[in-house]
């Protein structure tokens, strides 16, 4: 059994004298954990630190089995995100969520998102926005995605302001108006606004807010776990809280 492909290094943890288990995100085989020979080395060590890409294969006598990786850096980033708290802890929780996967399970529109993700986590203004779409990724890869693209009650796709908590889909301001109290913010940036502007330090905590309600009551309650606490700080430190 054998493959070759492209992943984001989320995490090593040592194995025997020199060896490394090493768990990735990869473009078209999904969340794998693999053996790395010499991965405590001198020369694979700062290969396979978190928010890197690289150039994997994979090979197996069974498919069942762990199997091992050899590998070839593509994208050395972890050196810029470790010079940024925010990003450290987006990374953190970016590599937590994966988590929630089933492995080996392939999810390529995830894996897009979470390239622009880590590949922006250093930047103060898009990583906030970026992390969001990346739990709205996150949340359609496991099956519960919300629509955002019209009013579930009139169908229009002009003044969506809310978000039912209910079904996950977006609210009029006109038809949820008697009912606001039971919605949920629909931050502009995930509108009707355009591309040009940027989200207000409110706006992106209602994003985060909004993505927060649909994985604690999908994926975290029904697996009896938490939000990562890093999210809590990440979220924190961009929006200014």
């Amino acid at each position: 059994m054998e493959w070759t492909d492209e992943g984001i290094v989320l995490g090593a943890r040592s194995h025997g004298e020199s060896g490394a288990i090493l768990e990735l995100l990869t473009k078209e085989h999904g969340r794998h954990l693999g053996y790395l020979h010499g991965g405590r080395g001198k020369r694979l060590a700062p290969v396979i630190q978190p928010g890197n890409t690289v150039a994997v294969s994979w090979r197996a006598r069974l498919d069942e089995q762990m199997g091992n990786f050899t590998l070839e850096p593509l994208v050395a980033r972890a050196g810029a995100l470790m010079g940024s708290r925010a990003a450290l802890y987006g990374l953190a929780t970016m590599s937590a969520l994966l988590r929630h996967l089933p492995e080996r399970d392939p999810h390529p529109a995830l894996y897009a998102a979470a390239q622009a993700l880590v590949s922006h986590l250093d930047d103060p203004e898009l990583a906030p926005r970026l992390f969001v779409a990346f739990e709205l990724a996150l949340l359609a890869e496991l099956g519960f995605g919300l629509d955002l693209g019209a009013c579930a009650v009139t169908g229009t796709t002009e003044g969506l302001v809310w978000v039912s908590p209910k079904t996950g889909r977006a609210v009029s301001r006109e038809a949820g108006a008697p009912y606001a109290d039971k919605l949920l913010p629909l931050p502009a940036f995930l509108g009707a606004r355009g591309e040009g502007e940027d989200p207000s330090p409110e706006e992106i905590a209602q994003g985060f807010a909004l993505t927060g309600y649909f994985l604690e009551r999908h994926v975290f309650a029904p697996q009896g776990a938490q939000a990562p606490p890093e999210r809590v700080r990440f979220v924190g430190m961009v929006v200014g809280a």
